[in-house]
């Protein structure tokens, strides 16, 4: 079983370095954590008065870590979850934030549980997803790396600068699905075939 900090430590490798992509809402990124997040948590790391780029580009590895694990795992109760869900759930807070939860609230009120879609794990929604996992304890994963999956090509759907993360310049998968079915047991991907089909409309 992983430790939290080992699952931080594979985000990180997931999210690389330093990236200012224009068409990313996040803005100046270093291993995951936006320039938003740096800002919302005062680290201002060259202590110049403000959190700038170069700020973001000062981050280290384990400061990274450390804010993943306390801000994007023991602040929004994912260890309340059950445990094959960490991975997954906490990966794509880091990457979507309460979206996170949110994909986990709708899967589970598809499964008939009474919710309300609002991103924060309450005591409704951590009992649903214990209650889930115990009837489902082989497809739960699944199913919400499915969701994930299905969220992103949404995105893409609507947000034609944003495909570039989906779909790569050669028609084949792009980081956000590869990133999807890292954590989706393998009958459940996409063929080449499938997956060209599903973005066929963004040509």
């Amino acid at each position: 079983m992983q430790t939290v900090r080992e699952i931080a430590k594979e985000i990180v490798r997931r999210e690389g370095g330093f990236v200012n992509d224009p068409d990313d809402p996040g803005g100046a990124t270093n291993f995951g954590v936006t320039i938003h997040t740096m800002r919302r948590l005062g680290l201002d790391l060259d202590h110049d008065g403000s959190v700038t780029e170069a700020d973001v580009r000062a981050l280290t590895v384990d400061q990274a870590i450390d804010i993943f694990e306390k801000h994007y795992f023991q602040k929004p109760l994912i260890a309340m979850l059950p445990q094959p869900m960490h991975a997954t759930v906490f990966d794509m807070y880091v990457n979507a934030g309460s979206n996170a939860v949110k994909i986990l609230q709708r899967l589970l009120r598809d499964m008939g549980h009474d919710l309300v879609v609002d991103g924060a794990l309450g005591p409704k929604s951590i009992g649903a997803a214990q209650a889930a996992f115990a009837n489902a304890p082989d497809h739960l994963v699944d199913a919400y790396g499915i969701a994930r999956r299905n969220y992103y090509f949404r995105i893409g759907d609507r947000r034609s600068a944003s495909r570039k993360f989906a779909k790569t310049r050669a028609g084949g998968k792009g980081g956000w699905i590869k990133r999807a079915e890292e954590f989706i047991s393998a009958r459940y991907h996409l063929t080449d075939q499938q997956f060209k089909e599903r973005v066929a409309a963004w040509a």
